[in-house]
């Protein structure tokens, strides 16, 4: 039997939810995913899709949720390119290429694609792993068209 936090489930204004973080390639593909708690804010989710990186990526594009130094540091160290635009309230702004940024809306649709199945945007589920493979299965769903273009 799981707990709240081993079925990444959390508390937040809308009561039981979970956050589903996700990686994507350059045409927009699911490469892999990650759960959280509701409640948990998205830097939570950076480590565990930065693991899943197995090729060489030149830059990470995020949304505003995960900017943060230590985010911008280790993809330094990695010598990935931080395309994450600062928060509002950062005393010091990072810049970031906007034009790149504009890509972001990839990941964007990606997530539109995979709310189109009930199952996920609602997660009837009530185990992390059998709510991930369903996620899996959709991704599937995604990549299928992808097949036959090589």
């Amino acid at each position: 039997m799981g707990t709240q936090k081993t079925e990444a489930l959390g508390r937040s204004r809308g009561g039981f939810t979970t956050k589903l973080h996700a990686r994507c390639d350059a045409k927009g593909r699911p490469l892999g995913f990650v759960l959280t708690g509701g409640e948990a804010h998205d830097i939570k989710g950076f480590a565990p899709l930065m693991r899943m990186i197995a090729d060489r990526i030149e830059a990470l594009l995020a949304d505003k949720g995960y900017d943060a130094d230590a985010i911008r540091e280790e993809l330094a160290g990695a010598d990935i390119e931080a395309v994450i635009p600062a928060k509002r309230n950062r005393k010091s702004p990072a810049p970031h290429d906007a034009e790149k940024y504009k890509w972001r809306n990839l990941i964007e649709r990606l997530f539109n694609k995979l709310k189109n199945w009930r199952r996920v945007a609602t997660r009837y589920d009530k185990t992390a792993q059998s709510y991930l493979g369903f996620v899996a299965i959709a991704a599937v769903k995604l990549w299928l068209p992808f097949v036959h273009d090589a």
